[in-house]
């Protein structure tokens, strides 16, 4: 049962990048012919779209016993404060405020996130950094999921 789930899905900007990548490569080689063409801009699109896709399936997934980010499954019971990241912070904290040893959930084009402390530097890290479309709802679940 999952108390929360988002799934952190690229633009759709960049879906027209991929086109246009295709449509460049095509161009590209269009002096070898057209069927040649043809199967750059196909390839260069489908490759282009399959690791935008890969790129934008993070998911963030809380569930009654833990956090699961990424691939990451973070015990509820090792959580602390969290704190709401409006856009100025999470910029500092994904860049000069950020450790090195940090849990980090980072999507450029996600511009709000959310930190959350680790008790007793969980494997090692301070804090977990989730970059997060909506942060309130998600600190409202884990207080809840917390009890």
């Amino acid at each position: 049962m999952h108390l929360y789930e988002e799934r952190l899905t690229v633009p759709r900007t960049w879906w027209l990048l991929a086109a246009l990548t295709g449509v460049a490569l095509g161009l590209v080689l269009l002096p070898f012919g057209l069927l040649v063409a043809a199967v750059a801009l196909a390839g260069g699109a489908a490759a282009v779209s399959l690791l935008g896709h890969a790129y934008g399936s993070a998911r963030i997934v809380v569930t009654p016993g833990a956090l699961v980010i990424g691939g990451r499954r973070i015990p509820l019971g090792v959580l602390g404060a969290t704190e709401i990241l409006d856009e100025r912070e999470a910029f500092a904290w994904r860049t000069w405020k950020a450790n090195p040893y940090a849990m980090l959930l980072i999507r450029g084009y996600v511009h709000t996130a959310l930190r959350i402390e680790l008790k007793n530097a969980y494997e090692g890290a301070p804090y977990v950094y989730v970059s997060t479309r909506q942060p309130m709802n998600l600190a409202v679940v884990l207080a809840f999921a917390r009890g």
